[in-house]
């Protein structure tokens, strides 16, 4: 092996980028997105961003009881059909206020009600929602934001 051929070797290694190792704060990071996801804007207020938690606090369970209010249903992970089980993940982002309403037997939805549909559009757009107040609270908490 020649001189020339070590160094561009040495050169096109130093060239790439090294991937940067988890830091500590990654563990603070998945904290704050595992507390905004069971307690929709609990991560914002742990990380000290108190307006945006408040607001997510209030706004995101608000949005999941107006859902059920409306007759919505909120939808199994046992069925076998696809947007079924898409429809349940995004209700389960809402967290413990899905885990309480299911457990509480609130979510069965009235097909024949008026307000079906908005009732269902409330309660899964809020859990979508929460999963993306789940990635902001973990971008936050890594400096990113």
């Amino acid at each position: 092996m020649g001189r020339k051929s070590r160094d561009s070797r040495r050169a096109r290694l130093a060239a790439k980028p090294a991937r940067a190792a988890p830091g500590p704060d990654s563990g603070r990071a998945l904290a704050a997105a595992a507390l905004a996801w069971l307690i929709p804007g609990a991560g914002h207020l742990w990380l000290g961003r108190r307006q945006k938690g408040v607001i997510f606090l209030t706004a995101l369970p608000v949005m999941f009881v107006i859902g059920l209010w409306l007759e919505g249903r909120l939808f199994p992970f046992g069925s076998g059909e696809l947007l079924v089980m898409l429809a349940a993940f995004a209700d389960l982002g809402n967290g413990l206020p899905y885990v309480l309403a299911r457990v509480g037997g609130f979510g069965e939805g009235l097909v024949v009600a008026t307000t079906f549909e908005y009732g269902n559009t409330f309660a899964i757009v809020s859990g979508l929602l929460n999963m993306l107040v789940c990635l902001d609270a973990y971008d936050v908490a890594l400096g990113r934001k």
